[in-house]
C-alpha cells in the first residue's frame, strides 16, 4: 500500500462515510488474563464511542512507510489450510460473527504479544463500496465495481488514569481523584487484506508498529506468518556496514559521499511518485559503481550484500539516506552538514596532518555568537 491508498481508507472513518459492520474486543490483563470481550454492530454504538474508536483506527493507519506502516507479503505455504493467511481469511468471511474463529484469534494474540501491563485487542470488520475515479481523480459514487471486504487489527495498551486532585461541586472542595483505566494509542495493528492498486490484495498485508525499532516478531512469525522485516535502524545501520566491508581501506569522505549525493538525488527525483524509493541489490550495487566504487572493491559486493542485508532484501531510500544532516564524527568533534552542501567538506592534509576543512562563506557562530 502506497499513502494514497492508506489515506484513501483512513478517509472512511468519519460518521458520514462509516461503512464499518462490526467491532469486536478483548481486554487482556498484565497476567494475561482475558478480563471480557464484546461484539457490536458499529453503528448502533454512541456517537461519543465512535468518535473515540475512529481516532484508534487511523492511528493504526498512520506513522511512515519502511519505518511504522510495513507492507508484508504472505508466505505461499500460509494460504494452505492451516496457514496464517489462510485463518485471517476464514476470519475476515466470517464477517466477525463466528465465536470460535475470535476466540482463537484472540489466544494467539496473548500467547505471542509481550506487553508488561493490560491491553485492548480491537477488531473491525469493513464493507467498503470503493468508488470509481475519472482520469482526473474524481471520485464517481455511481461507478464502483468492487466491495474492498476487510479487518482492521489494533492492540492498545490500556493504563491507569495519573493520580491528582478533583473539585468535587457537592461537597464544595478538592478530592481525590477517581482513577480510570484508559485506552491508549495502539501498540501495532494490521488491515487484511492490503488494500494495494485501490483493489483487494489477499497475498499482502499492511502491519503498523507504534515504534519504528520494536517490531514484535513474536507477532509478526505467529499471527501473520510473514517474514519479518529489517527495521528502520537496522537498514541503515546493515547500509552502513555494507559500504565499510566493502570499500575496505578506501572507504574515505570523498566516496561516502558520492553515495549519499547520488543517493539522495534519486530520492529527489522520485518525490512526486507516489510510492516511496525502495531499492534492491541490483540497484545498490548500481548506486556504488556511480558513485566511484573501484571495479576491485565492487567485485565482493554481492558477497558484502548477503552477509549484511540478505541476498533479496530491500531498503527504503528515506531509512538509509542522510536526509536531515550528513554526520561526520570524531572521538572529539561532532559536524552535521546540510546534505545539499556536502561540498564545502573535504579532508586535506596541513602540516603533515590529516585535517577536515570546511569551506566558510557565510556568516559563522560559536555558541550564538557571530565570529569574524
Amino acid at each position: 500500500m502506497i499513502k494514497k491508498e492508506i489515506a484513501e481508507i483512513k478517509k472512511q472513518f468519519t460518521p458520514d462515510r462509516c461503512s464499518i459492520i462490526r467491532i469486536c474486543g478483548c481486554y487482556v490483563d498484565g497476567e494475561r488474563n482475558k478480563i471480557s470481550s464484546f461484539k457490536d454492530a458499529f453503528l448502533s454504538l454512541p456517537e461519543e464511542e465512535t468518535f473515540k474508536y475512529f481516532e484508534i483506527f487511523r492511528k493504526t493507519l498512520s506513522g511512515s512507510l519502511g519505518k511504522n506502516l510495513l507492507n508484508m507479503e504472505f508466505p505461499t505455504d500460509s494460504e494452505e489450510e492451516g496457514g496464517t493467511q489462510n485463518f485471517l481469511m476464514k476470519l475476515r468471511d466470517s464477517a466477525l460473527t463466528d465465536d470460535s474463529l475470535l476466540d482463537e484469534f484472540y489466544n494467539k494474540i496473548i500467547e505471542n504479544y509481550y506487553h508488561s501491563g493490560s491491553y485492548l485487542i480491537l477488531l473491525i470488520y469493513d464493507n467498503y463500496d470503493i468508488p470509481g475515479r475519472t482520469s482526473d481523480g474524481l471520485e464517481m459514487d455511481d461507478a464502483s465495481d468492487e466491495v474492498y471486504k476487510y479487518l482492521l487489527c489494533s492492540v492498545c495498551p490500556v493504563d491507569l488514569e495519573k493520580p491528582g486532585l478533583t473539585y468535587d461541586a457537592n461537597k464544595e472542595t478538592f478530592v481525590n481523584k477517581i482513577r480510570n483505566w484508559l485506552v491508549g494509542a495502539p501498540g501495532l495493528g494490521f488491515i487484511f487484506p492490503a488494500f494495494n492498486d485501490r483493489s483487494t490484495d489477499i497475498h499482502n498485508v499492511l502491519y503498523y508498529t507504534k515504534s519504528a525499532e520494536e517490531i514484535h516478531e513474536d507477532f509478526i512469525d505467529s499471527i501473520l506468518g510473514c517474514k519479518e522485516p529489517l527495521t528502520a535502524g537496522s537498514q541503515k545501520d546493515s547500509f552502513h556496514a555494507l559500504i565499510e566491508e566493502t570499500l575496505e581501506d578506501s572507504c574515505d569522505l570523498e566516496t561516502v559521499k558520492n553515495i549519499h549525493e547520488k543517493l539522495n538525488e534519486i530520492i529527489d527525483e522520485n518525490k512526486d511518485e507516489p510510492a516511496p524509493v525502495i531499492l534492491d541489490k541490483a540497484e545498490i550495487k548500481t548506486l556504488f559503481g556511480a558513485s566511484g566504487v573501484s571495479a576491485e572493491k565492487m567485485e565482493k559486493f554481492d558477497e558484502k550484500f548477503d552477509d549484511e542485508l540478505g541476498e533479496k532484501s530491500e531498503v527504503y531510500a528515506s531509512n538509509i539516506a542522510a536526509l536531515r544532516s550528513f554526520d561526520i564524527k570524531t572521538p572529539d568533534v561532532v559536524v552535521k552538514v546540510n546534505p545539499e552542501r556536502m561540498d564545502l567538506v573535504e579532508t586535506r592534509e596541513i602540516d603533515g596532518k590529516k585535517c577536515l576543512v570546511i569551506e566558510i562563506n557565510d556568516d559563522v557562530t560559536v555558541n550564538g555568537i557571530n565570529i569574524k
